[in-house]
């Protein structure tokens, strides 16, 4: 097993490349983001409790609805990010037919091929230092986009959460050579 940087492995096997794409592991961030969504469903079940024991008026009712809804968007956004941080992972596999690609959580998702003769146009993004958009995906509460594109058929298909700019250019050099060297045969 091969390591690019500290979150992307490989294995190159006889006719086939595995590649795993790990999310960024930090101890204090994690705590602190179990802490925070323990405390965020504690509130969320205290309010729900609250509105089935209490006798509250029509308006008061509205609010905590409203707040309800509120409360379940965020859990369940951080529930996805928290779970991802401690448990997903990022898999392609290559071999001579095509690149597979599975967003995996706890081992569970769908395995997708993208063919090569319709594969088109692998690129990589990363974002300005000082954008929007890179200070918004510092935040640990974001899974983050995607750096990796390519077009298959009519859609665009992205993959590499979060990846550095020298972890996306090796796995760009990567890919790039796997990709020429399986599609020929």
């Amino acid at each position: 097993m091969n390591w690019i940087g500290n979150r992307i492995s490989f294995v190159d096997g006889k006719g086939k490349t595995t590649i795993v794409i790990l999310p960024e592991k930090n101890f204090f961030v994690s705590a602190l983001m179990g802490a925070w969504l323990t405390m965020w469903l504690t509130i969320g079940f205290t309010v729900i409790w609250s509105l089935f024991s209490f006798s509250l008026t029509q308006q008061e009712e509205i609010i905590i609805y409203i707040f309800l809804v509120f409360w379940l968007y965020y859990a369940l956004k951080v529930s996805r990010s928290f779970l991802w941080l401690l448990y997903g992972k990022e898999l392609i596999k290559m071999d001579n037919i095509a690149f597979y690609y599975k967003k995996s959580l706890l081992n569970y998702g769908k395995t997708i091929p993208y063919y090569y003769e319709n594969l088109r146009g692998l690129t990589y993004q990363i974002p300005d230092a000082g954008s929007f958009q890179a200070i918004w995906e510092k935040s640990p509460w974001i899974s983050g986009s995607e750096r990796f594109h390519f077009e298959y058929f009519t859609k665009v298909i992205h993959f590499g959460r979060k990846l550095s700019e020298k972890e996306s250019k090796l796995l760009f050099q990567l890919l790039n050579k796997r990709i020429q060297e399986r599609s020929k045969k």
